[in-house]
């Protein structure tokens, strides 16, 4: 989708200039030029809907750049539901496996550092942990000497201990790993950003089911969030029905910006 091949897009007869559209785009990353171009039409699009309504019930000021508004309009045209506790109890009932405490691991582990983009280099790192751990299944007494003299981390003054871990203090791959693993050695070597660790569960603590009264705040936010979207979502879709939109074909529901 060219910007030199697309028809001019026009709002109720107001036109939204191309140089305006390509400028746009670089605030929608996506896979393709196409698709930015088409979220970057969408956003202004909408810009135009909301201000040419505010300009019908005088709530826009000449020269408004704040975009303030865009709450004034929504806040006198959109009727926004609250969720009830009843439907804050449902959502809970329906979704306890999302709320839980982390669990909390006590970690140890040997770093054979490698850098992620030699190939050769991480594939020398991958074989010499496969071997250290061949070597502790049939001793794991090793484990601190291979500390000393392997691992590019700092953690090798403490024996390869890097304390307690919860969710979010380390990378994601590495998490992934430990959380899954019982106590005792991981028994294949764990690929990070920073190459092979050898990895022993000292500890772990599985993490706990939260009570109600515990989530409830965060619930109740949540389907609030939802439920504003979805409304603003619609009060598009009604402005834009409503409009004369040419040279653009603009379905709300169906847009990104405002799934």
């Amino acid at each position: 989708m060219s910007l030199l091949n697309t028809p001019d897009v026009l709002v109720n007869k107001v036109k939204i200039p191309t140089q305006l559209i390509d400028a746009e785009i670089q605030y929608h990353p996506a896979a393709t030029r196409r698709e930015a171009m088409i979220q970057a039409t969408e956003a202004l699009i909408i810009a135009e809907l909301f201000k040419q309504r505010a300009s019908e019930l005088n709530i826009i000021e000449a020269n408004d750049e704040n975009e303030e508004y865009i709450a004034r309009l929504i806040d006198l045209e959109v009727a926004i539901p609250k969720a009830s506790n009843e439907e804050c109890r449902r959502y809970f009932s329906a979704n306890q496996q999302k709320f839980h405490s982390s669990p909390i691991v006590e970690v140890n582990h040997i770093l054979i550092a490698s850098d992620p983009k030699d190939l050769e280099q991480r594939e020398e790192s991958k074989e010499q942990a496969k071997q250290v751990l061949l070597q502790l299944a049939e001793n794991p007494s090793q484990f601190s000497q291979f500390v000393k003299s392997l691992s590019a981390c700092p953690s090798k003054e403490q024996g390869g201990n890097l304390g307690q871990i919860s969710s979010g203090q380390t990378v994601p791959e590495f998490e992934r790993a430990i959380f899954a693993a019982k106590q005792g050695l991981i028994n294949y070597p764990v690929e990070t950003r920073y190459g092979h660790h050898i990895v022993k569960i000292a500890r772990k603590i599985e993490g706990e089911a939260l009570p109600y009264e515990y989530v409830q705040q965060k619930i109740t936010d949540y389907l609030n969030e939802k439920v504003r979207h979805k409304a603003i979502a619609q009060y598009i879709q009604l402005l834009a029905d409503e409009a004369c939109i040419e040279g653009f074909t603009f379905k709300a529901n169906e847009s990104p910006l405002i799934q």
